[in-house]
């Protein structure tokens, strides 16, 4: 690695832009501080990508749909099955080649989606960092649905539901539409699995400022030891 850097961080986002936009401008809010940055995107997302940012280093990985990634797997429990297999994988495959060209990882920060990416670094001994795209009142949601606090999806149409940390209640109305879609228990699953393994992580970030947020920032604790609220903001 170059004397000028401080670091090597890898980020790992969810291929969706919606993911990647908030990880990337926290990438060069990194990149300020002297930290060099290599963004793992998938070989899928990559094909459709028009442009790539030139000040920050792009590698591939695959999520076991090269071709056409989400769109080709079918549904979304199949591609983040097939992404977990394939995913550890060639993530790990990537760490060793930096490794090997004299520019090794010393942190992954991943998003939640993909929370197998933990492993992977511990596997490495490396430090691993949870970036949660969405803002603390998503988070703490699914965070207690995960802790069956919530149940999901209401079982009348007219249930109020009391979310611990925020002032107001939710109505069912305003439950997301994929609570009552065909693969409904296997898309929470997925949305709550973002939870299971926090307590392994050094850090947890969330796109979020506390100004915004006050109320529900104290219950964004998710069992990890340090949190942090991070802003986007293009540097």
């Amino acid at each position: 690695m170059s004397t000028s850097h401080k670091a090597h961080c890898l980020i790992l986002p969810f291929p969706v832009q919606g993911h990647i936009n908030p990880m990337l401008q926290f990438s060069k809010r990194l990149q300020s501080k002297r930290v060099k940055i290599t963004i793992a995107l998938t070989k899928s997302f990559l094909k459709n990508m028009k442009e790539l940012p030139t000040s920050i280093s792009i590698e591939a990985i695959s999520d076991g749909y090269d071709d056409g990634g989400l769109h080709q797997a079918g549904t979304f429990v199949a591609y983040i099955t097939r992404f977990k297999e394939v995913g550890s994988d060639t993530l790990s495959q990537l760490i060793q080649k930096l490794a090997n060209s004299g520019c090794p990882v010393n942190c992954i920060v991943y998003d939640p989606f993909l929370p197998w990416a933990v492993e992977v670094a511990k596997n490495f001994g490396l430090i691993s960092a949870a970036f949660f795209t969405q803002n603390c009142a998503v988070d703490d949601i699914y965070y207690h649905v995960h802790k069956g606090v919530i149940k999901l999806p209401p079982t009348q149409n007219d249930e109020e539901i009391l979310i611990p940390g925020l002032s107001c209640t939710i109505e069912s109305s305003d439950v997301p539409t994929f609570v009552i879609s065909p693969e409904a228990e296997r898309i929470l699953e997925v949305m709550v699995n973002q939870f299971s393994n926090l307590d392994k992580v050094d850090w947890v970030l969330i796109n979020s400022f506390y100004e915004l947020e006050k109320e529900v920032t104290y219950f964004c604790r998710f069992g990890a030891s340090s949190v942090f609220l991070t802003i986007y903001i293009d540097v």
